[in-house]
C-alpha cells in the first residue's frame, strides 16, 4: 500500500499558504514539514540503549537544531518571472528514485500527465535566476508569495500557540519512516525578513498541539464509549442499547455501500460474507476457504433475525447460503470499536494496481486520506440483551477503509481543521458528536464519490481473524474494484465486493523460515534497496519508496503480491527475513522497511504486535478488549511521549522505536502540478528527466538533462503551456512511504 507522507500537525493549518502560477498550475504549502530535520553526526548509535519490548521516553531522544537543517526556504525574486511568480521556493530534495537523472539540472516529478517540474538551484545561481542556493541537493519552484499571504502565517502562528486547537508545545517529534529519531522545536517565520535575496525557512511550525491522550482520542484514534457506544448514533448488538441503523452502525455503512450494486443491502452483506466460504483464486494466490464463516457469523446472525441458514454445496463443490429470510442489518454481529482519522493517508494519481489509495511511487495524492471505522465481530448469547461479559467477542476484526471525498488545497485543510477542532473541544460534548457525524457522513454517504464503484467513497474493507481457522491469522482485503492484475489495472466497479490482493505483502508462497525465497531476495535487494533515502543511517534514517508489484522476477513470476496474508503455524509469516540482505546499514534498512510494512510484519514480530512487552498480538486493536479497546503499543509507544521500541527482527539491531499515533499527528503539507504539455513540449527536447519506472510509460525516454542550453529551454517553455490554475494537495517533494496499515 503506497502511502503518500502527510502528517497532519494538527492545527499548523494555513500556515502557509503560497499562490502561484506555474505554468498551468497552482503551487501552495498549507501548515508545516518537520521530517528528518536531523543531524547525522548527532544521531545515536545502533541500538541506542534501547531494549526489546521497552518503552522510552521521548524526552531521551536526541535534541537537534532545526535552523541547522531547512527542508524548504523561500527566496523573494529581484523581479517576477514570464508568468509573474515573485518567488523561488527551494525544496531539499532526496536522491531521485530513477537513479539514471542523479546528474539532472532539471526534475519531473509525479504523475507525467499531471507533472512538476523543479530546477536545480545551483544552476539557476549560475543563470542569474536567483541569488542563493542552500546547497547541491536543492531543487527549486518558481512561485507567487503575497505580503497577504506572510500575515496570515503570523496570525496564524499566534492561534495556534493561544491553545486554540488545544494544548501546543514547541517541541516537534522528527520521524524517519516510522521510527521516532529526534526532537527539534522551530523559529517562527518572521514576514519581516523574507526579503530578495534571503533564504528564509517556511516549512515548520514553532508550535502545534500536544501530542496527549486527549489529542489522540479526540481528533486521531477515537474510542471512547461516548462515541462507540453513543445511544444515538449506535447500536450495541451485545446489550442492545442504543439505535438500530444509527449513523456509526454497520447497517448503515452497508446499506449506503450497496446502493447501486444491483442488490439488496441484505444480499450484499450475505455475498461478501460468502466469499469465506469457497477457495478462490487472486493475483494466482489460492486463498483457501474458511467455512466456520458459516458456523461462526452467518448462521447466528441468521438464528438471531429469525430465519434459518442452510450451507448448500451443489455437484461442483461449490457451497452457498440459503436463507429462508433476509438477514436483519439493524442487528449484525458488528460492534463498533473505534473511529479513526488516517489524514496522513493520501490518494494518489497514477495508481497502478493495488487498488483503493494504493498508487505507483510517483503519483501525488489529492485527497485528505481516509476516515475508518473499526468493528469487532461478536456472537452475542443473549442477543442484544446482555452485556460485555455475554458478547462473545471474537478475535475478528473488519475495518471500513474510506477515502475522504474531495480535492484541493482548501478541502483538505478545511478537513484538518474539522479534526484540529474536534480536539479541542472540552470532551465529547454534544457539539463535538454533532460535528463528529456532520463529517462521517459527508464520506459515508452513497454519492459522496461519483466515480467510485456504487459512488461509495470506501477504498477497501480488511479483515483480521484467527477465529476462522485457529491458530492461523488471516488478513484480507475486499473493494469496489475489477482489479486485473495482467493487466496492471485496479479500475472502479459497481456491484458486490470483490476479493482482492493484500497491500505491499507477497504471497505467503513466497515465504521461506530460511529467508531464501529467489524472488523476495532480489526484491529486497532490488527495488526496495534502490528507494532508499540515502544516506542510511540506523536507526534515525531509514525510509524506502517502492510498491510490491503484481508481477515481479527474472523471468517474472507470476502472483507476486497476495490474495490473502496468513500468520502464525502451521505454515505463514511473523516477518519476512531475506537472507541475502548485506548486513550493512542499507540492507539491515531495506529489509526492516520491506517487512514491517508488509501485513505480517506489522501485525507481528516487527511492530512487536506479538505481546512483546505486554503489547497486543496480531492487531493493534485488541477486539477481546473492554470499551474503550486497548491499543498495541506500536500505535502508543507505551503511552504518550514514549517511544515502543522492538529489535530488528533478522539482525538483532537496531531496535527500532515506535510511536505510531505522534506520528500521524505530525503535519499537513501541500503543493500543485503543471499541466501534461509540458512534457509533450520537452519530449522535442531530448530525453525527459522524469522519476518514474521507464516501463510505466514505454513512449518516454527518460534521461537527464545537463546542458544549460536545454536548461533555459524548459525554463521558458513553461510560460508556453501556462493554463487555468488549479489546486491539488499533493508531497512530491519527498519520496513516498510504504504502509500497510
Amino acid at each position: 500500500m503506497t502511502r503518500q507522507r502527510f502528517f497532519l500537525e494538527s492545527s499548523c493549518l494555513r500556515a502557509l499558504a503560497v499562490t502561484a502560477t506555474m505554468g498551468a498550475t497552482v503551487f501552495a504549502l498549507q501548515a508545516c514539514s518537520d521530517d528528518e530535520a536531523v543531524d547525522e553526526q548527532l544521531q545515536p548509535a545502533v541500538g541506542s540503549g534501547n531494549t526489546d519490548g521497552s518503552s522510552r521516553p521521548i524526552s531521551e531522544l536526541p535534541f537537534v537544531d532545526a535552523t541547522s537543517n531547512a527542508q524548504l526556504l523561500g527566496e523573494l525574486l529581484d523581479k517576477p518571472t514570464a508568468l509573474g511568480e515573485t518567488t523561488a521556493l527551494q525544496i531539499r530534495m532526496p536522491p531521485p528514485h530513477n537513479q539514471e537523472i542523479a546528474s539532472s539540472l532539471v526534475r519531473v516529478i509525479g504523475d507525467v500527465n499531471s507533472p512538476h517540474v523543479v530546477f536545480r538551484s545551483d544552476a539557476l545561481v549560475q543563470l542569474g535566476l536567483i541569488r542563493k542556493s542552500p546547497g547541491p541537493e536543492f531543487f527549486t519552484a518558481f512561485v507567487t508569495l503575497s505580503p497577504s499571504e506572510l500575515d496570515t502565517i503570523k496570525r496564524n502562528q499566534d492561534q495556534i500557540a493561544s491553545g486554540a486547537f488545544g494544548q501546543a508545545t514547541t517541541t516537534s517529534v522528527v520521524f524517519s519512516g516510522r521510527s521516532a529519531v529526534s526532537r527539534t522545536s522551530f523559529p517562527a517565520i518572521d514576514p519581516s525578513i523574507f526579503v530578495p535575496g534571503g533564504l528564509t525557512p517556511v516549512n515548520h511550525c514553532p508550535a502545534h498541539p500536544a501530542s496527549t491522550l486527549a489529542a489522540w482520542g479526540q481528533s486521531l484514534f477515537i474510542t471512547s464509549p461516548s462515541v462507540v457506544l453513543d445511544n444515538t448514533r449506535t447500536w450495541d448488538p451485545c446489550s442492545g442499547a442504543g439505535i438500530q441503523g444509527g449513523v456509526w452502525t454497520f447497517a448503515h455503512l452497508i446499506r449506503e455501500m450497496a446502493i447501486g450494486s444491483g442488490s439488496t443491502a441484505e444480499d450484499f452483506v450475505k455475498n461478501w460474507l460468502s466469499l469465506w466460504l469457497n477457495t478462490y483464486v487472486v493475483n494466482n494466490d489460492t486463498v483457501a476457504a474458511r467455512t466456520q464463516m458459516f458456523n461462526q457469523v452467518i448462521q447466528p446472525w441468521a438464528t438471531a433475525s429469525g430465519v434459518v441458514a442452510t450451507l448448500v454445496t451443489d455437484s461442483m463443490g461449490v457451497k452457498s447460503v440459503n436463507l429462508t429470510g433476509p438477514l436483519n442489518l439493524n442487528i449484525a454481529p458488528f460492534r463498533l470499536e473505534a473511529i479513526v482519522n488516517r489524514i496522513d493517508l493520501g490518494t494518489t494519481t497514477g495508481s497502478g494496481g493495488g487498488g483503493g489509495t494504493y498508487g505507483t511511487v510517483t503519483g501525488t495524492p489529492v485527497t485528505a486520506g481516509e476516515l475508518r471505522f473499526i468493528f469487532g465481530v461478536v456472537q452475542p448469547n443473549p442477543w442484544g440483551g446482555g452485556n460485555d461479559a455475554t458478547c462473545g467477542k471474537k478475535l475478528f476484526t473488519t475495518i471500513f477503509e474510506y477515502g475522504v471525498p474531495g480535492t484541493g488545497c482548501k478541502f483538505v485543510v478545511n478537513w484538518a481543521k474539522k479534526w484540529a477542532q474536534l480536539q479541542a473541544f472540552p470532551g465529547f460534548t454534544a457539539a463535538y458528536l454533532a460535528q463528529l457525524q456532520s463529517m462521517t457522513e459527508s464520506v459515508v454517504l452513497h454519492g459522496a464519490a461519483p466515480t467510485k464503484g456504487n459512488q461509495n467513497a470506501i477504498n477497501q474493507i480488511r479483515t483480521n481473524e484467527v477465529q476462522l481457522q485457529f491458530p492461523q491469522w488471516e488478513l484480507r482485503e475486499f473493494t469496489l474494484t475489477n482489479e486485473q492484475p495482467l493487466a496492471g489495472i485496479d479500475p472502479p466497479a459497481n456491484g458486490p465486493l470483490r476479493k482482492h490482493t493484500v497491500a505491499q505483502t507477497p504471497d505467503d508462497a513466497r515465504f521461506s523460515f530460511a529467508g531464501g525465497d529467489p524472488a523476495v531476495n532480489p526484491f529486497v535487494n532490488g527495488p526496495v534497496t534502490a528507494g532508499l533515502q540515502l544516506p542510511v543511517v540506523l536507526p534515525t534514517k531509514c525510509d524506502s519508496s517502492y510498491t510490491v508489484p503484481f508481477l515481479f522476477g527474472a523471468p517474472v513470476l507470476p502472483g507476486f503480491r497476495g490474495g490473502n496474508a496468513l500468520s502464525g503455524p502451521p505454515i505463514g509469516a511473523n516477518q519476512w527475513l531475506a537472507n541475502a540482505a548485506p548486513a550493512t546499514p542499507n540492507g539491515i534498512c531495506a529489509r526492516h522497511v520491506f517487512s514491517l510494512n508488509t501485513c505480517h510484519g506489522c501485525h507481528r514480530a516487527d511492530s512487536g504486535t506479538t505481546g512483546l512487552g505486554g503489547s497486543t498480538q496480531f492487531v493493534h486493536i485488541d477486539p477481546l478488549s473492554t470499551i474503550p479497546v486497548t491499543l498495541s503499543k506500536f500505535l502508543t509507544g507505551g503511552g504518550p511521549g514514549m517511544t515502543f521500541n522492538v529489535n530488528d527482527t533478522q539482525f538483532g539491531a537496531p531496535a527500532w522505536p515506535f510511536a505510531d499515533l505522534d506520528r500521524r499527528l505530525q503535519r499537513l503539507f501541500t503543493v500543485f502540478p503543471m499541466t501534461k504539455n509540458l512534457v509533450e513540449v520537452m519530449k522535442t527536447f531530448g530525453p525527459i528527466p522524469a522519476d518514474i519506472d521507464p516501463a510505466s510509460r514505454p513512449d518516454l525516454q527518460i534521461g537527464p538533462i545537463t546542458d544549460f542550453a536545454t536548461l533555459q529551454k524548459v525554463i521558458d517553455t513553461r510560460a508556453k503551456v501556462a493554463g487555468a490554475k488549479r489546486e491539488e494537495p499533493v508531497d512530491v517533494f519527498r519520496s513516498v512511504d510504504v504502509f500497510t496499515d
